[in-house]
């Protein structure tokens, strides 16, 4: 695909992002539909500055990443619902200079789950309290599921449960919950540290699913632990797929090449890039 002076630029934002995949993803989806775009990684602490960046730039579309995902909202003109009510962005979408901020996080992991799991009725732990844990606890809850936050600042994640109106339980009480899902959605055990994991071994079982939201490496300690242990897991791979396939329908409003998106990132991925 030729670059040229009607190329669009569009961009993840984050610190650190030297590990994202998004524009292995996002590039791939755009050539295959014949988008004339390109899509960079940009890491910064300054969330303000990138914000002024996109709209005296024209950049059309930023996805957000750790740490800026409710950062961002005061510098935005706008809020979809669901991204209002859940308090947390990762996709922009620039129209003119007005940027309105969705959640596709939520959407994202929704989907994942759903092709492994009937989650109606279901009791769920969430490790983590920053947006994703907050776009996926949201979701949750408005499909059925019985949840429980916990995290290591017992602050921040009785900040969360009180935010979803359910219950918090201290990291270290963990193994004193039962549950039916297992989800891990903080950054520990993300390439180059992915030896790391919260989770000790002995509460997994084998009647749980276990689902970790990181997906370089692909299965991540947790992920091999509790398949140790006999649990249905999930990576995060299709949390990613699901997350960007909806950020590319609002950039483009076309529908995106899936599969192609998840074969390139799978490719990558192996390849260790």
């Amino acid at each position: 695909m030729t670059i040229d002076q009607h190329t669009k630029l569009y961009g993840v934002v984050g610190h650190p992002i030297g590990h994202s995949l998004s524009p292995t993803m996002h590039n791939a989806a755009f050539y295959a539909t014949r988008v004339n775009a390109v899509y960079l990684a940009f890491d910064t602490t300054d969330i303000e500055g990138c914000i002024k960046g996109i709209k005296a730039l024209g950049i059309r579309g930023m996805s957000v990443t750790i740490p800026h995902k409710s950062a961002v909202i005061p510098f935005l003109d706008e809020l979809d619902a669901l991204a209002e009510q859940i308090g947390a962005v990762n996709t922009i979408v620039n129209n003119h200079g007005f940027l309105t901020g969705y959640n596709t996080d939520a959407v994202g992991a929704l989907r994942a789950l759903e092709e492994k799991v009937e989650l109606e009725g279901k009791t769920c732990v969430i490790i983590g309290a920053g947006g994703a844990a907050r776009a996926i606890g949201f979701i949750l809850k408005n499909h059925g599921v019985r949840l429980s936050i916990s995290n290591r600042s017992v602050e921040s994640g009785e900040n969360l449960a009180r935010y979803l109106d359910c219950s918090f339980v201290p990291l270290a009480e963990i193994e004193n919950v039962s549950m039916d899902i297992l989800i891990h959605s903080t950054p520990v055990g993300m390439y180059p540290h992915d030896e790391q994991c919260l989770i000790p071994r002995e509460i997994l079982t084998k009647e749980m699913v276990v689902m970790d939201i990181i997906y370089n490496p692909l299965e991540s300690t947790l992920l091999k632990r509790a398949r140790s242990q006999g649990c249905l897991t999930v990576d995060g791979l299709g949390m990613f797929i699901h997350q960007g396939a909806e950020q590319f329908r609002l950039w483009t409003g076309l529908e995106a090449p899936v599969e192609i998106m998840r074969g390139e990132v799978e490719q990558a991925l192996r390849v260790g890039t």
